[in-house]
């Protein structure tokens, strides 16, 4: 990952399948939930809040173990955010799709600014999820997904932050 990324600060171990029946039951779910993380947010606040980070393309070489999970492109957007519930908080957002993803009406993605990315991609019925891979940064817990919206493939990673309500 490019060294003015969110989540320089410490590499993401990403555990094996076996390595996860470690985790207690409670941060299991939050790590494994297929729905909307923003909706799950939702239920533990009165607000969710995004503030962008970082918002625009880069290369392929700017990728690191992320080129592993999606298509060779020339460009992918990239939006960094920090997620907010009732101002602390809670959850580092990082998304990486193809250009060859922002096609027709998936082209708003690039204009989502402070609106939380679930709410987009959860509005409709045209997102699968391929996997969640679970992980590990410093003691915070991480999982990435390869979400797939009309078929089109995007990479979300996501932190929690220690005041997150999966810690509870």
């Amino acid at each position: 990952m490019a060294d003015d990324t969110i989540l320089n600060s410490t590499p993401i171990h990403w555990l094996s399948s076996n390595e996860t029946d470690l985790l207690s039951e409670s941060v299991l779910d939050w790590l494994m939930e297929v729905g909307s993380m923003t909706r799950r947010f939702e239920q533990h606040c009165q607000q969710v809040s995004v503030v962008p980070f970082r918002e625009d393309f880069i290369t392929l070489a700017e990728l690191n173990d992320e080129s592993e999970h999606l298509p060779v492109s020339e460009k992918y957007w990239l939006r960094e955010i920090v997620l907010y519930g009732d101002n602390i908080p809670w959850l580092l957002g990082r998304t990486v799709i193809p250009e060859e993803t922002l096609t027709g009406p998936d082209r708003k993605l690039v204009d989502v600014g402070t609106v939380p990315l679930g709410r987009y991609l959860f509005s409709g019925n045209n997102l699968t999820r391929d996997y969640i891979q679970i992980g590990r940064q410093g003691e915070r817990w991480a999982r990435r997904s390869l979400l797939r919206l009309s078929g089109k493939p995007l990479l979300l990673t996501e932190v929690f932050l220690p005041n997150s309500p999966a810690y509870k």
